[in-house]
């Protein structure tokens, strides 16, 4: 006559060790939507790869995929993803590619999920340090001949010295026009340096030593996460001024680099066979300020993204889990532990 409450312990026993073996509420394992891994195209920049780590830890363990990723540069990728080859890319910079991306909308090849980041953003940029110290009046491009002897040229010292990307860059290009369209080129040498890697160590060495200068750079980077910087204000952005510009030889008129929302985008294919993954990446969102955070935390732990991306998933838990499902935000807090 005692059966029937030895069963009632005996399931109470199973419910308390089921519970204990849970602690986060994770469900069972997944099924992916696709019989095969999701392949991220892994463009060859620091905060892309930051990105596709995040997502692609995501999807394997919230969704229960296997991934691929496929390393490049943004033509060739964006060409495989328009093929197939290729199921998903965390930075879409559409004005780079505007013409191929255009026609991959067009013939229903490839899709832009949503918004990474809004606000990615170009300019010429001060430590803080001069702007409230020795280029204090310096707010706009205008001010530069003012200024010229505070960034001097030690190779051209009648001139200052204005610190440009490396040549062959895209934004090398417009810098210099701009520096003729603002009359700058009789007050500034145009110092190109030889490779990202250089640029990046210049204007970290000067704000060390808390020396002037006067440089061009872009967000989202560690450059930007690290250092207190002003960025000049310019005329604001106009499309057939910008457009302009680019195409004269002697400018005369030149405008602010336009704010750049940074998309994810999808192959059309893999974005209707996998409609909860898409859902995922039309919710991925992010911003400037954050990803450049990131990656300065990648270079003050000398970190690779895997790491990176970890550390997003343990320190930010109130931004990813809005992307997610509770079930597939549960497993992935599941995984982090």
């Amino acid at each position: 006559m005692h059966f029937p409450y030895c069963r009632y312990v005996f399931a109470l026993i199973l419910a308390v060790l089921f519970s204990l073996s849970s602690p986060t509420g994770a469900t069972a394992e997944p099924t992916c939507e696709i019989d095969r891994p999701v392949v991220f195209a892994d463009l060859n920049w620091e905060s892309n790869q930051f990105h596709t780590q995040v997502a692609k830890f995501i999807v394997e363990r919230g969704y229960g995929c296997k991934t691929d990723i496929v390393p490049g540069d943004t033509l060739p990728l964006t060409l495989a993803l328009i093929r197939g080859d290729a199921d998903v890319m965390m930075e879409l910079w559409e004005e780079n590619i505007r013409e191929v991306w255009d026609k991959a909308e067009r013939d229903g090849k490839a899709i832009k999920a949503g918004v990474n980041f809004p606000d990615a953003v170009q300019g010429w940029y001060i430590p803080r340090y001069l702007a409230e110290g020795a280029a204090k009046g310096l707010r706009h491009v205008r001010d530069l001949p003012k200024f010229k002897d505070l960034f001097r040229d030690p190779e051209e010292p009648d001139k200052g010295r204005f610190t440009n990307c490396p040549a062959g860059w895209g934004c090398e290009d417009v810098n210099s026009r701009k520096l003729i369209a603002y009359g700058l080129d009789d007050h500034f040498t145009n110092f190109r340096v030889g490779t990202g890697v250089a640029l990046d160590a210049a204007i970290e060495s000067a704000i060390k030593r808390k020396k002037p200068i006067l440089f061009y750079y872009w967000s989202p980077t560690w450059i930007m996460g690290k250092f207190d910087l002003v960025m000049l204000e310019e005329p604001a952005y106009d499309a057939a001024k910008w457009e302009a510009l680019q195409k004269a030889d002697r400018p005369t008129d030149a405008v602010a680099y336009p704010v750049v929302a940074v998309e994810v985008a999808l192959n059309k294919a893999f974005a209707d066979q996998a409609p909860k993954l898409t859902a995922f990446f039309k919710n991925y969102r992010t911003s400037g300020a954050l990803t450049s955070a990131m990656l300065s935390h990648m270079r003050e732990a000398d970190t690779d993204a895997v790491a990176g991306a970890r550390h997003f998933l343990k320190t930010k838990a109130d931004v990813w889990r809005k992307w997610l499902p509770a079930d597939v935000a549960g497993r992935v807090a599941a995984a982090l532990n």
